[in-house]
């Protein structure tokens, strides 16, 4: 990609964060209060969105002609309805797009202020808490979760099969290394099978999946291999409630994503009807087929309207962002010093270079040169990007592909191959937003 100055970097006030006394029945628990909000441009000082000002005209450039072209012919070729492109340079937005339909049955046409799910990129928003939650010496990584004196030390997880699962740690959840597998397939898409497994009336919340997994034998022991795991991630979303003593999503809105400038970031919700105002619609491939609901209603639904449990994700994969706010998140925990971070160096590092756990990120998939997260679901596939250069790119579209998990390495190529051809404007859409 084409080199360009620095511009003056985005202004983020870190938040103010007071620790208060420990909560009853949570062994490692605090009560944590916020002051302040987050700072920056006017926008972010009223505390709205990017995302309501923000538009298709703004990123409307010759230099940037050819890779619209090439763009839009891959959404052709991949049968994809719609999709959006943020780009960030230096602490600069200095693109940002959509591509075909937000939602084609009501005639709407992807903008850069859609907001779509974000599957696993979710992952980061979880890592960055809990790393956090370790900045504020709250809990360690290396702290056990479960059994006696465990940060999950309560009776609804007490009733446990495998005796080593009481030596998981937070890093390995962090790190996929907690000896999860999905020999019964992955509990969080499994809800209907867990209903009727556990002879169950409702369907089962966060405690429940958890108590479930419990009583399973694990695949491997703790710290001595490595599965990918949203189990894992599901266990490190309970670990912010109860350390915090706020709602997952709370504590992430109040203490990282706000603080980051991003103001449109939600969980998502599994239903078309009960989607957010500017959310767009998601889509399967041609051929894809209804399933029995996850709810063993006995209704049968596509995949991406309640097939799957989309609600129950939560960390693990429940959020919905503008790839416009996603990047100015990352952006806030790489460690450049364009934009401020929202955790320390040191926490930058153990989640991208840590030399104990080497190849074993928390929160990216891959890390080196460039940091890669991807995420897939029925109606959603996520490649980010930070590189070397400078460059944080996310692309997120609305549609399955039959190349399920392995799409984000088609966009990918597809990205690369086109903005070598681009000439990156040198402004900030930030400013121009206001």
């Amino acid at each position: 990609m084409k080199k360009f100055l620095r511009s003056v970097p985005v202004l983020l006030l870190a938040a103010a964060v007071t620790v208060s006394a420990l909560i009853a029945a949570r062994p490692h628990g605090k009560d944590i209060s916020r002051e302040g909000t987050a700072a920056g441009h006017d926008t972010l000082l009223q505390g709205t969105s990017i995302n309501s000002r923000l538009t298709n005209s703004m990123s409307d450039f010759e230099g940037t002609a050819a890779l619209d072209r090439d763009i839009e012919r891959f959404l052709k070729r991949w049968e994809i309805k719609g999709a959006s492109l943020a780009v960030m340079k230096d602490g600069r937005l200095i693109y940002s797009k959509g591509y075909g339909w937000a939602d084609e049955e009501a005639g709407e046409r992807m903008s850069p202020g859609n907001i779509l799910r974000i599957a696993s990129a979710s992952k980061l928003i979880t890592a960055t808490a809990i790393m956090q939650l370790c900045e504020r010496k709250i809990i360690t990584l290396d702290d056990r979760v479960f059994g006696e004196g465990g940060i999950l030390d309560c009776p609804q997880f007490s009733h446990i099969r495998d005796k080593r699962a009481v030596n998981i740690t937070v890093g390995q959840l962090l790190r996929h290394q907690a000896g999860f597998t999905m020999h019964k397939g992955d509990p969080l898409f499994t809800t209907r099978e867990i209903i009727i497994w556990e002879d169950l009336d409702s369907v089962p919340d966060m405690d429940r999946v958890i108590e479930y997994a419990l009583g399973e034998r694990l695949g491997y022991t703790p710290g001595q291999g490595f599965r990918y795991s949203n189990l894992g991630y599901l266990i490190l979303t309970k670990i912010v409630e109860v350390c915090s003593g706020m709602d997952y999503e709370e504590y992430c809105r109040e203490n990282i994503l706000r603080p980051a400038g991003c103001m449109d970031m939600h969980l998502a919700r599994n239903m078309y009807e009960d989607r957010y105002p500017n959310e767009v619609r998601y889509y399967e491939t041609h051929d894809a087929e209804p399933v029995p609901a996850f709810d063993n209603s006995g209704d049968t639904l596509w995949r991406r309207y309640g097939g799957s449990n989309i609600e129950g994700l939560l960390g693990a994969g429940g959020w919905v962002a503008s790839p416009s706010e996603f990047v100015r998140f990352v952006a806030a925990i790489d460690g450049d010093p364009a934009v401020p971070d929202v955790i320390s160096a040191e926490s930058v590092r153990m989640m991208t270079a840590d030399p104990e756990h080497p190849g074993r990120p928390a929160g990216w998939v891959r890390t080196g040169r460039d940091w890669t997260r991807t995420g897939t679901l029925a109606g959603t596939s996520v490649m980010l990007r930070k590189q070397a250069d400078g460059y944080i790119w996310m692309f997120v579209t609305n549609t399955s592909s039959w190349k399920g998990s392995k799409f984000p390495r088609y966009i990918d190529r597809m990205i690369r191959s086109a903005s070598a051809k681009a000439v990156w404007p040198e402004h900030d859409l930030l400013s121009a937003a206001q």
